[in-house]
């Protein structure tokens, strides 16, 4: 039985569900009426928001996972691309630079990041694209190179670094919506709903589009690709633009939507749930992305709800699922990595 669940990924993730919902059942059974009542409220706050973190999750990693499973490349700068996705997203928006309306200045933002993204890959990643120890140094060096930028340029602008993003919302929305007794903002249901679109138009993208179908030929035999005309350079640049794009999509949509703030070290949390998210799933898997992305919403939040220290907590639940498949299942609950599967 070991074995069989050893090699089917699907037989994992079930069996660890049926046995969460078994632990949990017993703890319901034991409890006295007042503390079922408060642990159904708990469970519905898990339920709820994990569904709402999952996506968020699954968007933030998508663009990790789509680098490195292309052009092989654990890129460090994924989370402060996160992060400059935010401070664009205030420069562009109505408090910003430019004072726009709040979709163009996601628009914006988005693209100028993707354009930071692949000049980054051309500059910096390229030319050591083969020695995977010296992309790791430089990719973070490049990271913390951006911070630095983000604190002289907005304090210079600004006289600040720690700044508010606007709220994404609709007119006529309400602010909040009540599902399973849990009060939850609008403004996350919204960016909840844009973040399956979003993650479902890529997956389109890649199997269906012709610079997508590349992509898959390049991530599974660069060589062979190579062969059949396909610009390898060009279409990881692209790549990498597109994976920047992504992150800072995915850091407008949580700044905005949880603490409403962008700073400079905002993108070091970001960056722990990309490697967990794709450890956990399988490196290089999409459908893994999704898988991780989930179990790494449900337990922050689990952690967060359920225990009184859980805010401060929370940072390290990422890390501490990471290490926990690393040394269980180091190829993660998909097995061996099928590049861009």
């Amino acid at each position: 039985m070991i074995k069989r669940l050893h090699k089917r990924p699907v037989l994992i993730v079930a069996a660890a569900i049926a046995i969460l919902l078994a632990l949990t059942s017993m703890w319901f059974i034991s409890l006295n009426p007042i503390e079922r009542a408060s642990a159904v409220i708990k469970i519905n706050q898990i339920i709820v928001y994990g569904a709402v973190s999952g996506p968020l999750y699954a968007l933030l990693a998508l663009g990790f996972t789509l680098i490195y499973g292309v052009a092989g490349v654990v890129n460090m700068t994924h989370g402060a691309l996160f992060m400059l996705g935010a401070y664009m997203f205030f420069a562009f928006g109505p408090l910003g630079f430019f004072q726009l309306e709040i979709l163009p200045a996601l628009i914006l933002a988005a693209i100028f990041v993707g354009i930071v993204g692949s000049i980054i890959y051309a500059l910096t990643v390229h030319p050591i694209v083969e020695d995977e120890l010296a992309v790791l140094v430089v990719t973070v060096g490049v990271a913390l190179i951006l911070q630095q930028l983000i604190i002289i340029g907005f304090n210079t602008a600004f006289k600040a670094t720690y700044l508010a993003v606007p709220t994404i919302t609709f007119a006529g929305l309400p602010l909040y919506v009540t599902f399973m007794g849990v009060k939850l903002a609008s403004s996350s249901l919204l960016v909840c709903g844009v973040s399956v679109a979003l993650f479902s138009l890529v997956l389109i993208f890649i199997s269906k589009a012709k610079i997508g179908r590349a992509m898959r030929a390049v991530a599974q035999d660069r060589e062979a690709a190579m062969l059949m005309g396909i610009n390898t350079t060009r279409l990881y640049m692209l790549t990498m633009a597109i994976s920047a794009s992504l992150a800072a999509t995915a850091g407008i949509f949580i700044a905005s939507s949880t603490t409403g703030t962008a700073e400079p070290s905002m993108w070091l949390h970001p960056l722990v749930i990309s490697f967990a998210v794709v450890i956990l799933g399988g490196l290089g898997s999409l459908k893994g992305t999704i898988v991780g992305a989930f179990i790494v919403g449900y337990a922050e939040n689990a952690v967060v709800i359920l225990n009184p220290l859980g805010s401060s907590l929370a940072g390290a639940v990422a890390l501490a699922i990471m290490v926990l498949v690393l040394l269980i299942r180091p190829r993660g609950i998909f097995g061996k990595r099928i590049e861009m599967e």
